[in-house]
């Protein structure tokens, strides 16, 4: 599909298992550093992928499509070099390099008069949080988020996405339109109120002891989350 559309498909896997890659009838242009590999490699195999990247967007001038797999193995990678270096780890061990070593990598993620290179990455979230540094420093670079939940999960509600923590620089009212922004903050503010002040009360006191207006917002969040899954069964 990508070809069909005048899109050069690229997969960059950092720090991929033996047994992951495919090669058979592929269309994309695949570039592997592998878990086994030393992490100089793991390290630079996502440079090298973009680089091949720009060398079909800057001369080719070609629409390219870079899948990176996963981008918290390229930190991790980097931390590897630079304990091996002997630098002093920084911020709950990460490398003191590390918004350096992520800005060389995701600020050459662009388009130019020539072509244009969008990125599509696979972030891991360290114990699920947000706030660590390796994914802190991810999301910086990002234009969208997609963040899954293990509780949507758990609630057999699939895709787990979570609309709060997901975010994009595209929802603005200039580019959605008023209509939609204003309903996509009411949807936000309506999962706030449940997910951040409702749910503990629930979970202690029971439905029942809630207000008429907190039942409704309870129950409209309830609707909305089925509304945004896609039931299989």
């Amino acid at each position: 599909m990508p070809k069909a559309m005048g899109v050069y498909p690229y997969f960059g896997g950092v720090g991929e298992l033996i047994n992951d890659q495919n090669l058979s009838e592929s269309k994309v242009a695949l570039v592997y550093g592998q878990m086994n590999e030393p992490p100089g490699a793991r390290m630079r195999v996502g440079l090298t992928a973009l680089t091949m990247a720009e060398y079909f967007r800057d001369v080719n001038e070609q629409d390219v499509l870079l899948f990176i797999d996963n981008i918290f193995r390229f930190v991790q990678a980097g931390s590897e070099v630079s304990a091996l270096l002997g630098r002093m780890p920084s911020a709950v061990g990460y490398q003191p390099t590390l918004s350096t070593e992520m800005g060389s990598l995701q600020e050459r993620i662009t388009s130019t008069k020539e072509g244009s290179i969008t990125s599509i990455q696979a972030v891991y979230v360290p114990a699920d949080d947000l706030t660590d540094p390796a994914p802190a420093t991810t999301f910086a670079h990002l234009d969208a988020t997609t963040v899954l939940s293990r509780g949507l999960a758990a609630k057999g509600i699939y895709p787990a996405v979570d609309p709060l923590d997901s975010t994009s620089t595209m929802l603005q009212p200039r580019i959605v339109g008023e209509e939609h922004y204003e309903t996509a903050q009411r949807v936000k503010q309506t999962f706030t109120t449940l997910q951040r002040t409702l749910q503990d009360i629930i979970a202690i006191l029971g439905l029942d002891e809630l207000s008429e207006e907190d039942r409704l917002t309870v129950a409209r969040a309830r609707k909305i989350e089925r509304f945004l899954s896609q039931p299989f069964l």
